[in-house]
């Protein structure tokens, strides 16, 4: 059974721009937008067009959180996952042809990020704040 519900996909999609949470082995964290993120039932899939210490985090710690919000959608939840980063994968090539064809040559996609969701959060305040969806 999917993880990431098509209702889901669609809030992330309208959202445009999903917050990337890692951390250091140490435990040092850091979070950053993400924009060129594709999705499956099971996977969020974020191109590296440009990461520092966000691919520096991921290699020492593969746990990694997304969060997906903004006013438009009325929701709010987390994703939980482990992270790999993978190259010449079919994938990786999709990403590649989208953000071309989104604007040439801007974008260099020197990897793809590829996150194995295990867990959704709901985030929206009240009751159900925290609660495990998925």
């Amino acid at each position: 059974m999917a993880l990431i519900t098509p209702e889901l996909k669609e809030q992330m999609t309208k959202v445009g721009i999903l917050h990337l949470a890692t951390a250091s082995k140490a435990g040092v964290p850091n979070v950053a937008p993400m924009g060129a993120v594709m999705i499956t039932d099971d996977a969020v899939l974020i191109a590296n067009n440009y990461m520092k210490k966000t691919l520096a985090n991921i290699k020492e710690n593969p746990q990694v959180s997304v969060l997906v919000w903004n006013r438009e959608i009325g929701n709010c939840f987390q994703l939980k996952g482990t992270a790999e980063i993978v190259s010449g994968t079919a994938d990786h090539k999709k990403m590649k042809e989208m953000l071309d064809a989104k604007k040439p040559g801007a974008y260099p996609c020197k990897e793809l990020v590829v996150i194995t969701v295990k867990e959704i959060f709901n985030c929206m305040p009240g009751a159900n704040a925290g609660n495990k969806i998925a």
